[in-house]
């Protein structure tokens, strides 16, 4: 742990678990463990974590374990993006600032995926950049 570190995590929703196997076109084909490996050197002033889970309580625990007391979270629910008023209740319920982000653009994708429970209880929203998505995400909370 770095001392006085910025605390951020990154919290990964269902079937983010797969990124490098799952739809390479759409996704990319390096897993996120490697891509957070590449967070961590770009960011070394922070103290970043990363939690992934296919289960929304799971997330929605994470959430209130952390929303008090981190200085930002990085959030891609993945489909319960469009799905769960939990996962809104849960944001608008901390105090913690938290980026939505997306490595696909959902607007041109399917419709279903054009609406976010999340959008308006989040600080910002990033879509449709890859992977970059994140790096700019923690971009936010540095600057």
């Amino acid at each position: 742990m770095k001392y006085n570190a910025m605390k951020i995590i990154i919290i990964n929703g269902p079937n983010l678990n797969l990124l490098g196997k799952r739809e390479p076109h759409i996704y990319g084909n390096i897993s996120f463990e490697q891509y957070f490996s590449e967070l961590q050197q770009s960011f070394p002033t922070i103290e970043l974590e990363y939690f992934q889970s296919n289960n929304e309580g799971e997330l929605i625990d994470k959430i209130h374990q952390v929303g008090f007391s981190y200085h930002g979270i990085v959030l891609n629910a993945g489909a319960y993006t469009h799905t769960s008023l939990a996962l809104g209740d849960a944001i608008a319920a901390i105090s913690t600032k938290v980026i939505e982000v997306h490595i696909s653009n959902t607007f041109a994708r399917e419709q279903y995926r054009h609406h976010s429970y999340l959008s308006k209880v989040c600080q910002g929203v990033i879509v449709g950049l890859g992977l970059k998505s994140y790096k700019l995400a923690l971009s936010y909370f540095t600057t």
